[in-house]
């Protein structure tokens, strides 16, 4: 069945040919909660699959590098930079994970980002499922981003 030709719609990667690099950082992060004896083997190194914050650090890195991917219309990314940081929230059973992307570029790292912190939390899930299944992501954003057309933005809970 095919559509009426005011019902197609069109989709295709932004061309950004036209577009002056420029300088641009973007920072995302969520969480992973976890059962407080979770959250206490991770940080002792006694999860049986190994160093679960270094290896989630490192998929996160790689999330951010393979973005374009996994997003269909992401533009690929000569980054110049990826930090990945896992940092444990002891009062709320979890880690917390942020990612700082970089790049001299005509287009955004917001998504790679998004990718780097969503992989490093599926990595912190799957090394930690056998001990730990019912663990929950939540809370990934966006918490900044600067450069571009649309300059600084940064999210609202975060600036006060």
């Amino acid at each position: 069945m095919s559509q009426p030709a005011s019902q197609i719609l069109e989709t295709r990667m932004v061309d950004i040919s036209e577009k002056s690099p420029t300088f641009r950082v973007a920072r995302a992060r969520g969480e992973i909660q976890m059962r407080a004896e979770t959250l206490d083997a991770v940080m002792q190194g006694e999860i049986p699959k190994g160093d679960v914050v270094t290896i989630a650090q490192i998929a996160g890195i790689q999330g951010a590098k393979q973005c374009a991917q996994l997003i269909p219309l992401c533009h690929p990314l000569l980054l110049n930079g990826v930090d990945v940081s896992i940092q444990p929230l002891p009062e709320r059973s979890a880690l917390v994970v942020e990612a700082t992307v970089k790049i001299t570029g005509k287009t955004g790292v917001e998504m790679e980002a998004l990718c780097a912190v969503n992989a490093a939390l599926l990595t912190l899930y799957d090394m930690c499922k056998g001990i730990d299944p019912a663990m929950e992501i939540n809370g990934v954003h966006l918490v900044e981003k600067t450069g571009g057309r649309h300059g600084h933005y940064q999210r609202q809970e975060e600036a006060e």
